[in-house]
């Protein structure tokens, strides 16, 4: 096939009927004489697809809508499918009253790929976790608020700033909370502070008009700064070991007071033997020297003489050696040698 090169040319002149490109000038000038055919209509159909598709709307199965008309809560809508009044008129606000949030106190969670590493924050988050004891210790306390939205209309529109609220008065909770314990009852009884410190939250919150649920509050793991950690630790072990000589004196104790009671009951039984003895024979004594009274009271003489031979019958085998001599003897100096002489025999 060859090429006419003279007529492509003289299409390109523009001659014998061929196209020449429009120049930019004549382009400009047709899009300013170009009328859009029915453009009320058009602008009326956007409005009308516009206000129809804000007149319905999707409620999650884990939220509820709370609609406003002007501004003012008119009611609160369930999952589904819903529809209300075109936009500028009434608001929907999706509220999920079914997702658990929480807050966290003294630290950070670090997600990393599907663990969570928990670590102290630093900065105010760390202040907020530094609080004091009963007893004036220092303690460590971080913890986690969870908390589900209970009530949307009192959530949205009676509070200015729910989370703040919370936050502020999760810290004060926790700080009575704490400041009515010794350091050893806060490390060691957390499942207990966090269930009192719950119910304090919870009753501030529903004072406060909050719409919110207080879940659980978790307790971290507690303890003392690290600058007083090493005083702590002396404490701790000073008070072990105190606690180990009171044990040792309780021990030595009840071994004891048994024994000194038991020496205690055998003297005391002892001395009322003793006593019961001492009684019986009195009372013997004062019945028979009655006896003897009311006999002697009888015959005065003849008792008093067999009182006085019963005396000597006692007395005389005690003597050892008895000599009788005559009332009359005038001179006892020779009987003063009859030992001796008795003993040199």
């Amino acid at each position: 096939m060859n090429w006419d090169w003279e007529k492509l040319k003289k299409q390109q002149d523009g001659k014998e009927g061929g196209m020449v490109p429009p120049k930019m000038d004549d382009l400009v000038e047709k899009f300013k004489k170009f009328k859009l055919p029915g453009g009320p209509l058009l602008i009326l159909l956007f409005a009308l697809i516009f206000f129809g598709s804000s007149m319905f709307y999707t409620v999650a199965v884990d939220e509820v809508g709370v609609v406003q008309r002007f501004g003012k809560y008119v009611r609160i809508t369930q999952p589904g499918l819903s529809f209300k009044m075109p936009s500028g008129i009434e608001k929907v606000t999706k509220v999920k009253v079914r997702r658990v949030y929480k807050e966290e106190f003294g630290f950070r969670s670090l997600r990393t790929g599907d663990t969570t590493r928990r670590t102290l924050s630093g900065g105010e988050n760390t202040n907020v976790a530094l609080m004091l004891t009963g007893d004036l210790n220092v303690a460590l306390v971080p913890w986690i608020v969870q908390y589900r939205i209970k009530d949307p209309y009192k959530f949205l529109f009676k509070v200015h700033d729910v989370r703040r609220l919370l936050i502020d008065m999760s810290e004060s909770a926790m700080r009575l909370v704490v400041g009515d314990r010794s350091i050893n009852e806060v490390i060691s009884k957390r499942e207990e502070i966090a269930i009192e410190a719950r119910e304090v939250l919870q009753a501030e919150m529903d004072n406060a008009d909050s719409g919110i649920n207080i879940v659980t509050i978790e307790m971290k793991k507690t303890n003392v700064p690290g600058p007083v950690q090493p005083s702590f630790n002396e404490v701790n072990q000073a008070t072990q070991e105190k606690e180990k000589v009171i044990y040792q004196a309780k021990e030595d104790y009840n071994k004891a007071i048994p024994t000194a009671r038991g020496e205690a009951e055998r003297t005391i039984k002892a001395a009322e033997g003793y006593a019961l003895d001492r009684v019986n024979r009195a009372k013997g004594d004062a019945a028979r020297f009655k006896a003897l009274y009311a006999e002697y009271a009888k015959a005065k003489d003849v008792t008093k003489r067999r009182l006085y031979l019963e005396t000597l019958k006692d007395l005389l085998p005690k003597l050892g050696d008895k000599y009788i001599i005559d009332s009359d003897q005038k001179n006892v100096l020779p009987l003063l040698n009859l030992g001796k002489q008795k003993g040199e025999k």
